[in-house]
């Protein structure tokens, strides 16, 4: 009999745990044999200790298997899902998904909801009158099949294990630990059934991980559990050191998207969307990184790709008419603006802080049973390299609660730092991790 004491006391002095260690202490877990006490030490000792990359793929595959999984052979084709670690702004799948899907890769995908400063896919989709997220699995593949992508919620009890350890993990501490992390996002991934997998991993103020190096390092071990798992997997290292785009809020940043998907959204937004989209299309066997740009160019321009988007919508029970004319989206009837407070130029900003603000407005939840203000949010007038006049407008925070304004004010204000000298340059992507390694731009 494996005794969870043992396994403990193995981690604790930096011991490698076995397959069937695991599965011991993964089912034992979820089964409720095993205490949250015993596995918070277990949590406490991986922190410190770590796990060999055989050991976090263990963990990833028994996670994965703890409760459901999805069948996705009823889906015609290569389906390819993509996973952002959060940010701000970041309203990548809702560009992305229907460029793919436009050019025949099927997209079935499981998104989330926002919490703290980072927004969610899903409240996102909501903002659409009628949309729901809630499909059951038989209308979820026909609504793949017929427009090539559904983005929904997760359904029915998948990776039971994830949800039991995160929240363990966020109340003792443990949650900034690779392998933790890796395991998490990859077992849910995996869960969800798609043959190949891009993750976008932020780097960065907004981001989880706040080194380039650490997210390099996250990448490489999810990337490494994903082709473990028999799926072709890449990720892009992404800048989150600055809001993505120039809206945070949710149905601003859908309109955004849409404005991207003309071919008319901001660079940063653009650049990156192309990229991610590039990478899906390559992993789908399209062709070449640079033949896959190409393409993804070619549907943004002809419209192909919001047209994807709009029938999406209709499918999941959308009115589609706000695709077409987003002037439709409900105004918040309060608005501020918030102007600079000295000449110079934008030489960094908090991306959390602008997150939280947006939040404080409405737009996201500070606990998870906040009801969402979908109009509430911020649109970013200057961003990092921006030079600045003192009374220059910087952004327009806008919300349905005048009560709301003065605390956001004063955090999204915090969040800007105005410098003498020109901000240096950055980029939007610093790297691609494959299993042949990391190709660094």
């Amino acid at each position: 009999m494996i005794r969870m004491y043992d396994l403990i006391e193995k981690k604790k002095h930096g011991g490698d745990l076995s397959e069937e260690e695991i599965h011991a202490m993964i089912t034992g877990y979820v089964a409720g044999d095993i205490p949250d006490y015993q596995m918070s030490a277990m949590l406490m000792a991986i922190y410190f200790r770590g796990m060999s990359a055989q050991e976090t793929t263990y963990l990833t595959m028994e996670m994965a298997h703890s409760g459901d999984t999805a069948d996705l052979s009823g889906i015609q084709g290569i389906k390819v899902d993509k996973h952002s670690t959060g940010g701000v702004g970041d309203k990548t799948s809702l560009v992305i998904g229907p460029i793919a899907a436009s050019l025949g890769v099927k997209i079935a995908k499981m998104s989330g909801r926002g919490l703290g400063h980072t927004g969610g896919t899903l409240d996102k989709l909501e903002s659409i009158p009628g949309l729901s997220t809630s499909i059951d699995k038989d209308r979820f593949f026909e609504i793949v099949n017929e427009t090539g992508i559904a983005i929904i919620g997760q359904t029915g009890n998948m990776v039971p294990a994830d949800k039991k350890l995160y929240a363990l993990r966020d109340v003792t501490a443990t949650v900034d630990s690779v392998p933790l992390i890796a395991s998490s996002i990859m077992s849910k991934k995996l869960a969800a059934g798609s043959d190949a997998i891009v993750l976008d991993v932020k780097t960065g103020s907004g981001a989880f991980m706040k080194t380039l190096e650490d997210s390099i390092a996250l990448a490489k071990e999810m990337v490494a559990i994903g082709n473990g798992a028999g799926r072709r997997c890449c990720a892009l290292i992404t800048d989150m050191d600055v809001p993505l785009g120039r809206a945070v809020g949710n149905a601003m940043e859908v309109t955004e998207a849409v404005q991207t998907l003309r071919g008319q959204g901001p660079a940063d937004l653009t650049e990156v969307c192309l990229q991610l989209a590039s990478n899906m299309l390559f992993m789908a066997e399209r062709g070449t990184i640079g033949e896959c740009r190409a393409m993804a160019e070619r549907a943004m321009a002809d419209g192909s790709a919001v047209k994807v988007l709009a029938d999406m919508v209709k499918a999941q029970g959308g009115d589609p008419d706000y695709i077409y004319d987003t002037d439709r989206f409900a105004q918040a009837p309060v608005k501020r603006e918030v102007q600079a407070t000295a000449d110079g130029y934008i030489t960094h900003i908090d991306t959390e802080g602008c997150g939280i603000a947006a939040a404080m407005l409405g737009a996201g939840r500070i606990k998870k049973e906040d009801a969402i203000d979908y109009s509430a949010g911020i649109y970013l007038h200057k961003k990092y390299g921006d030079a600045v006049k003192k009374g220059d407008v910087l952004a327009v925070l806008y919300t349905s609660d005048e009560g709301r304004l003065a605390a956001a004010e004063e955090k999204f204000l915090s969040s800007y730092t105005i410098g003498d000298a020109p901000a240096a340059e950055k980029r939007l992507v610093y790297a691609r991790v494959t299993a042949d390694g990391v190709e660094r731009f």
